[in-house]
């Protein structure tokens, strides 16, 4: 008798597992959040994205990485030859830090208790979607996905050895490249991204 799950039984699972985060009381971010924002996508994904936190767009749709990163995100995905419906998108956090100013909620980097009280809702992310490929986007997400010895900017690109997959690997977040100074120094910045992620192309979707 086969006593693996099968896909229907894990993807039963994840919906489990994230509905029991829709009610996560571990740290104080949901007190100020206007839901949990879980991750999305398929089940045996070919690759995983790991961002830090949703934004402020994401946390009042409950959807991972829909405001302007997210947007930059998903072209340069498709910039890279990786196609969106075999990706799952999360985040190390599940709730968006803020600080309010004026109208508007900025973003706040979460603490380290933050992240590790979220930590058991991406480690169950992974023991169920158990993707081909995970890439680690910006510093927070890293620390998670891979410690704290990698450092982004130095290490974007490298292959990690993992139990979390059979490919890790870390890159910038799209955030960052919204940041940059002008015109040019986005253009740079994206396309040593598209770059990062083109490789993981290569090796997860040959032929495209």
């Amino acid at each position: 008798m086969n006593d693996q799950p099968t896909k229907r039984d894990r993807a039963r699972t994840l919906a489990q597992v994230e509905r029991d985060a829709d009610g996560c009381r571990r740290c104080d971010l949901y007190k100020h959040a206007t839901q949990t924002v879980f991750g999305a996508g398929p089940v045996g994904a070919k690759l995983m994205l790991v961002g830090e936190q949703p934004g402020d767009q994401e946390d009042k749709a409950g959807e991972p990485f829909v405001g302007p990163a997210g947007t930059l995100l998903r072209e340069a995905l498709v910039e890279a030859g990786i196609p969106i419906a075999a990706v799952y998108l999360t985040n190390a956090v599940k709730h968006f830090k803020w600080k309010p100013a004026g109208k508007r909620r900025l973003h706040e980097r979460p603490n380290r208790e933050e992240i590790l009280a979220c930590r058991l809702w991406f480690d169950d992310e992974v023991r169920l979607v158990k993707p081909g490929a995970i890439i680690a986007l910006g510093a927070t997400a890293a620390s998670v996905v891979l410690g704290s010895g990698p450092k982004v900017l130095r290490d974007r690109g490298k292959l990690f050895p993992s139990p979390l997959a059979p490919i890790v690997t870390l890159t910038v977040h799209p955030s960052s490249i919204l940041r940059a100074p002008d015109a040019a120094a986005r253009a740079t910045a994206r396309r040593l991204f598209v770059r990062d992620l083109a490789a993981i192309a290569k090796r997860q979707f040959p032929g495209r």
